[in-house]
């Protein structure tokens, strides 16, 4: 092939538009397109014998006339796009011709089919009225054969039905009553009547399918009975839950009552035997026969409407429970359930508020709960057998005991005001006398009182070291003057004080102590009278609580007033002569002890052979203290004056030499106290007033900064009580000693050496310096 000839695949792009432009003008076949090809002279070498088996030789002859399109031969495909338009224009010139003959045969059918539409339409409205009337004939007839039908077959089933109903009518009827005994919430004569149905009633009409799914329900309305059941016995818990408090504060208001008239008639049975056994005391009697009439009024008023446990809550859901499932043969599982209820009711009960401890209505609350809830299991345990047993309930009491314990006695350590631990204690013995009433034991709750009763004393002991600071405040130091005979006897009446040579005198005259003595007696014996509070109705005996007075009377008289005075000499304002007055009201006070002894067997009503042999110590110590007192005072004032002279910064330096002197001196401080100046001092408490000069010397005597350094900050370090900064400036002004001798030390390598060492160790001590500023 040469290059300017064209090649088969450009022909075949030329060709193709043509050849199907041709095909569908003519809608020749491609054998008559073929015949075209043939008139281009194209040699039949195209076709093989070998071929013959492909297909016929005018097909391969067309095949190959086809091909020689794309062949390289000269002007082969201008003289095939020739000849194939003239075919065109052939064809066309016969297509037009042929249209032309037979327009009007065209034009003459559809005028007819015109005509025939016409007709066709008339025909269609005449047939579809046709068929509507038919229908309307035949619809009354359908109607009347389908009745006839109904009828018929109507009257066959109502004869079966009434057969089969006069043998299901009995079973349908138990069933309805079934039903309305569900209804009306009568469970266990419903389940009898499910027993009369599997027994007697199903078998007759098993064969029916209402009788099957009777039967597949009782199961579920068994398990509805349970549920039912379950659900009356929760509302019953819940109701039980809700009315706890309620029934645990009738329940103790009756316990209440109760005691208020047995303590009424006890007190009233003791007045003949203690109404003139006191000395300046109050006169009880009056008081003993008004709570005796207020405790008869309070009795008849609540006498008419004693309520009990049964008035406030209704007990039948439990029963019923109890009964339905014992019928059923599932009492265990009731049983189970119910004690894990109440015992999950029990723990919510156990539970306080986190501000129980702020007021007295805290604690009430608590309590009637815990006395509610256990008043139902009382009641419980006693109308129904097996469902709470006296095991069960005494196992649920001890843990609720132990529990009650550990809350009270946590809850009551934040109480610092007296009069709601008293009211707490009052509440604590209404609980415990109410519980016992039911046969729960309560001896753990008395033990418990015990230690309340301390910290009632403490608190007792913390507010009345507040009255006496208010009294000695508000002294004046001085003799009580009196100037009448009123004057006299008022004191008196106050105070126990006996002097013949005083009543001797005429007045004016002065009485030796100074006011706040009696106001400290009639204080005391306001303590005594609280005290006396907290005891009653503790269920111990009189000469329990005799003891329990004396010893806590004994804390008031050693420990707080004598903290109260020995605070009070330590004040600046207190000079020789306060002192002085001071000590004689304190002997007046000691002496007045015997009466306050008295007094205390007077009102606990213990004879005098009885009477305990525990003593008021009073303050025969005091005097003592105020010895010590001063003694401790100078040496600390000592101790303090030899630390500043060391520090003063008017003092530049020191040397090793005078350290060793001072150290002489403070051995001879320490000598003095270990002599025992004043007795009374334990152990070596008045040397410890010397502590702090005492680790200061022995660090600088030994040198031993490498063990000051290594065990700084640890509780058991040798010089603890050493500060670094105290440290430092000691040991500053003996380096600027060091540094004026520096011109010979150089020479010495000791001393170069001690330099040194000082250096070292002052930037260690002010790291520890720095770092303590920076933490502070």
């Amino acid at each position: 092939m040469t290059s300017g000839s064209c090649s088969p695949l450009s022909h075949g792009a030329s060709l193709f538009p043509h050849l199907h432009k041709f095909l569908i003008c003519c809608r020749l076949p491609l054998e008559r397109v073929c015949v075209v090809w043939h008139d281009f002279h194209v040699p039949p070498t195209c076709w093989s014998p070998e071929e013959g088996a492909a297909g016929s030789p005018q097909q391969l002859g067309d095949e190959c006339t086809l091909r020689s399109v794309y062949d390289d031969q000269p002007n082969a495909h201008k003289k095939f796009m020739e000849k194939l338009d003239a075919c065109i224009r052939n064809h066309d010139k016969e297509i037009e011709k042929m249209c032309n003959f037979h327009h009007q045969g065209f034009v003459d059918a559809i005028t007819e089919l015109l005509k025939v539409r016409t007709d066709a339409e008339k025909l269609k409205v005449q047939v579809t009225d046709t068929n509507r009337k038919f229908q309307d004939a035949g619809k009354e007839v359908i109607v009347q054969t389908e009745d006839i039908i109904r009828c018929r077959i109507q009257q066959r089933n109502i004869t079966t039905v009434v057969e089969k109903l006069q043998l299901c009518l009995p079973v349908l009827e138990m069933y309805s009553k079934l039903k309305e005994q569900m209804s009306a919430k009568r469970y266990y004569s419903a389940l009898k009547t499910m027993e009369q149905l599997e027994n007697v009633y199903f078998p007759r009409v098993s064969q029916y399918r209402f009788c099957q799914l009777m039967i597949e329900n009782l199961p579920k309305l068994r398990e509805d009975i349970k549920e039912i059941s379950m659900s009356d016995l929760k509302d019953f818990l819940e109701s039980i839950r809700k009315h706890s408090d309620k029934i645990g504060e009738t329940a103790m208001k009756q316990a209440q009552q109760q005691k208020t008239f047995s303590v009424a008639l006890q007190k009233q049975n003791r007045v003949q035997f203690g109404k003139n056994m006191y000395f300046n005391d109050r006169i009880p009697e009056e008081r003993n026969e008004v709570e005796l009439k207020r405790a008869f009024e309070e009795e008849d008023e609540n006498e008419e409407e004693v309520l009990t446990v049964q008035d406030l809550v209704d007990f039948s859901p439990v029963y019923r429970c109890l009964h339905i499932y014992s019928v059923l043969g599932d009492e265990e599982t009731f049983e189970n359930y119910y004690r894990k209820q109440r015992k999950k009711q029990a723990r919510l009960v156990l539970q306080p508020q986190s501000n129980m401890h702020e007021t007295v209505d805290g604690y009430r609350r608590y309590f009637t709960q815990i006395v509610g809830f256990f008043v139902v299991e009382d009641h419980i345990l006693h109308v129904t057998q097996g469902l709470v047993t006296r095991a069960y309930t005494d196992e649920l009491w001890n843990m609720a005991l132990s529990k009650i314990i550990a809350v009270l006695r946590a809850h009551s350590s934040y109480c610092t005001d007296p009069d709601l631990v008293l009211e707490l204690k009052n509440l604590i013995v209404l609980f415990a006398d109410t519980l016992q009433g039911y046969g729960f034991p309560v001896n753990r709750l008395f033990d418990l009182l015990f230690e309340i009763r301390d910290q009632y004393n403490e608190t007792l002991l913390k507010k009345w070291a507040g009255v006496f600071r208010d009294i000695f405040e508000e002294d004046n130091y001085s003799p009580i003057p009196i100037v009448n005979e009123e004057e006299y006897k008022v004191v008196i009446s106050k105070f126990p004080f006996q002097d013949p040579d005083l009543e001797k005198q005429s007045f004016p005259k002065k009485f030796p102590m100074s006011q706040s003595v009696p106001h400290i007696y009639i204080q005391v014996k306001e303590f005594i009278y609280a005290s006396l509070k907290f005891s009653e109705s503790l269920h111990r005996s009189s000469t329990e609580i005799d003891d329990m007075l004396r010893k806590s009377t004994n804390l008031l008289l050693t420990r707080t007033l004598s903290s109260c005075l020995l605070n009070l000499i330590r004040k600046p304002h207190i000079g020789l002569t306060e002192l002085v007055q001071i000590i004689i009201n304190t002997t007046h006070l000691e002496q007045a002890c015997r009466y306050l002894e008295d007094f205390i067997t007077n009102i606990t009503n213990i004879s005098q052979e009885t009477v305990h042999t525990t003593r008021l110590y009073g303050l025969s110590t005091f005097k003592g203290k105020v010895a010590q007192t001063a003694c401790m005072s100078a040496c600390q004032h000592l101790s303090t004056s030899l630390m500043q002279m060391l520090l003063d910064s008017e003092l530049k330096q020191i040397s090793m030499g005078a350290v060793q002197q001072f150290n002489l001196d403070v051995i001879q401080c320490e000598l003095f106290a270990s002599s025992e100046p004043v007795p009374g001092f334990q152990g070596d408490t008045l040397q410890l007033a010397f502590i702090d000069l005492r680790q200061l010397l022995d660090l600088f005597m030994v040198w031993d900064w490498s063990t000051y350094l290594a065990d700084y900050g640890q509780p058991a370090s040798k010089y603890l009580r050493v500060n670094p900064n105290t440290a430092l400036t000691l040991l500053e002004k003996m380096k600027d000693t060091s540094k004026k001798n520096n011109i010979f030390a150089q020479f010495r390598k000791n001393d170069r050496d001690k330099q040194k060492l000082i250096e070292t160790v002052v930037k260690q001590l002010r790291s520890l310096v720095n770092g303590m500023s920076q933490h502070t």
